[in-house]
Parts: structure tokens; C-alpha cells; sequence
């Protein structure tokens, strides 16, 4: 069937026009979402903190929540936490306040929701191996 796969708006209907139901998004959702955007900021090594307390979530918690919290407040603001361990040789607060600000931004631009807070646990501190392009050595806690 060829044709054009543009959605058909019914006459006497506004494209802009909504309809009325609920749109909800799973917590799961917006913790990948905030996977993402931390793992997108430079100077992180890994998004879900040391390998310890990476080990007790992954018995507490499905893959996508790993390293990061997410609630709504009283007013339906997102409340977020995200581990971190970043690379040695990057200012630990300049990369956490790009981390807070990417999450901030990324979770508004794809849910509309504001964030209250994005709260930065830095677990650990980790050595790039320059001669294969990826980390390597111990973490520093």
C-alpha cells in the first residue's frame, strides 16, 4: 500500500487540539533517561557509583534504576539522585554541575516536568588508559 504516512487530522478537528486521557511515564523510564544524559556529560567514567554499592542495588533494583533515584515531590517535581564515578584529572564539581544541569534539561525537554533537585554522589574517581581509548585501573574511593 503506498501512500503517504502522515497522520490524517478529522475535519472540524485543530492538529494542536488534544485529547482527553492521562500520560503517564514509568520512574524506570526517566532513570534511563537520566543514564544517558549523565553518561553524555565528559569526565564521567560510569553512571552507577562504586562496584560495592553497585553490587547491593543490582540485588535491590532492575538494570535501568541502578545508580539513580527518582521520586516527585508534593508539587510533582522530579527528585533526582545519580551516582557517579568520574575521571581522574576533570574538576569533580564543574562535572557535577554539568551532570545536574544535562539531567535538569533532558528530563523537561522529554517529560515537560520540571526537576527540583538533581543530587551527584560521586562514588569514585577512575584513570583513563590513554593507549586503548578506555578506563582502566582502580577506583579511588
Amino acid at each position: 500500500m503506498k501512500g503517504s504516512m502522515e497522520e490524517k487530522v478529522p475535519e472540524g478537528r485543530e492538529e494542536e487540539e488534544g485529547v482527553d486521557g492521562e500520560v503517564r511515564i514509568n520512574h524506570s523510564v526517566i532513570a534511563n533517561v537520566i543514564r544517558i544524559s549523565t553518561q553524555e556529560v565528559d569526565g564521567v567514567a560510569s553512571v552507577g557509583g562504586s562496584f560495592l554499592g553497585g553490587i547491593a542495588e543490582l540485588f535491590s533494583r532492575r538494570d535501568t534504576e541502578r545508580g539513580v533515584t527518582v521520586r516527585e515531590d508534593e508539587n510533582g517535581r522530579y527528585v533526582i539522585g545519580v551516582r557517579v564515578v568520574l575521571y581522574f584529572g576533570f574538576s569533580l564539581t564543574e562535572v557535577a554541575a554539568r551532570i545536574q544541569r544535562n539531567v535538569a534539561n533532558q528530563i523537561f525537554f522529554m517529560t515537560q516536568k520540571e526537576v527540583a533537585q538533581v543530587d551527584v554522589t560521586i562514588d569514585g574517581v577512575k584513570v583513563r588508559d590513554s593507549s586503548k581509548g578506555a578506563s582502566a585501573g582502580q577506583e579511588e574511593n
